[in-house]
């Protein structure tokens, strides 16, 4: 690594930082006030309310970058390339005898390494506040009701629900359904309030006490490890995969979810809407081999004619990207409704577009 890589990485992590700080203050700036009544309307002064937007938005941030991160690349090697360009620095190196593509390379290694960044956020940390994520904007401390989604169990144990509180973790109108097989018959079980106890070293954990149980009293209860009495009308029901998360788990909870939570969805044989959730798990190993495309369509543009200005080849290079999403979210929705499978949805775009950047790329006057 010479003089001149070393100057046009440190370019392009100072243009990068840049275009992640105006986009993301852009897309914070704008959402915030579309929406600045529901962070004012359950706090009283100015200092409870800015520790609401900073904490919303603290967590959000993680989302947003990761909707923009590939924008940003691009973006950070377009004004990394125009600028050398514009500054008339490429000229003595091609002089010399050095290749475009050559003193591009430093570009190209460093937004694969801001790639490599964005799969860190996608994989560790999104998954890891992904409660967080999807609390609304007036509701900070999750004491909002959300609707109950019905679980099954592997045994065929079915349960749901009307509303749930993340904050007590507790489901009101709880209904459980045991099929025969378990028990000698089948059984239909409604309590007022189901709460559910997380996995522990105590014997009634890992799934749901129920209180105020109609029917209060079951004959012939030989399984106490799937359910157990403990007074007339209070239950213990151990479940594995039934848990909180699971009935409360918005619909497109798959999106935060990490390629290995996705992968373990999809070995379920009753896995909810599997046909979104496959296309999620094979874009996942797409999306790095996109994004350098992306770079290299994007570079391609702007190194073809070097005479031409530097604002019109920044133009072309936004439409070209704009044309490329685009067409992701167009594979994507093929997928999602079953027109397309989930596999060529998502590699689709990637056959299209690889030897479309690999030819432009290699017609670029060395």
């Amino acid at each position: 690594m010479n003089l001149i890589d070393r100057q046009l990485i440190r370019a392009y992590f100072k243009a990068y930082l840049v275009c992640l700080v105006s986009l993301l203050g852009l897309y914070i700036v704008v959402d915030l006030f579309t929406n600045l009544e529901d962070f004012t309307g359950k706090h009283h002064g100015l200092l409870p309310v800015v520790q609401h937007i900073g904490t919303f938005y603290g967590y959000q941030v993680t989302r947003i970058f990761d909707r923009l991160c590939e924008a940003i690349v691009l973006l950070a090697a377009m004004f990394t390339v125009a600028w050398m360009q514009r500054s008339n620095e490429m000229l003595p190196l091609l002089s010399a005898g050095v290749s475009t593509r050559r003193v591009v390379r430093p570009v190209l290694l460093a937004a694969c390494f801001m790639l490599g960044l964005t799969v860190v956020n996608q994989e560790v940390i999104i998954p890891r506040v992904a409660d967080r994520i999807v609390v609304d904007k007036d509701d900070p401390y999750g004491e909002k009701d959300v609707l109950v989604i019905p679980a099954k169990e592997p045994n065929g144990i079915h349960v749901h629900g009307r509303t749930a509180s993340r904050k007590e973790m507790a489901v009101k109108d709880f209904c459980v359904t045991i099929p025969e097989g378990i028990f000698r018959t089948m059984h239909h079980l409604s309590a007022k309030e189901a709460r559910y106890i997380p996995p522990g070293d105590g014997p009634r954990t890992g799934g749901w006490l129920l209180t105020g149980t109609d029917p209060p009293v079951i004959d012939n209860l030989d399984r106490p490890d799937v359910l157990e009495s403990i007074d007339p009308g209070k239950y213990f029901l151990h479940t594995k995969e039934a848990t909180f998360e699971a009935v409360t788990r918005p619909r497109n909870w798959f999106q935060l979810a990490s390629t290995m939570q996705l992968w373990q969805e999809l070995q379920r044989p009753d896995s909810a809407r599997l046909a979104p959730v496959a296309v999620m798990f094979h874009t996942r190993l797409t999306r790095p081999i996109l994004g350098m495309v992306l770079v290299l369509l994007g570079l391609s543009v702007i190194l073809r004619d070097q005479n031409r200005n530097v604002f019109i080849s920044a133009g072309i290079c936004v439409v070209l990207c704009g044309v490329f999403f685009a067409a992701c979210f167009g594979c994507k929705q093929l997928g999602d409704n079953d027109i397309l499978s989930p596999a060529l949805s998502a590699w689709l775009p990637v056959l299209f577009f690889g030897p479309l950047a690999v030819v432009m790329f290699d017609a670029v006057h060395t």
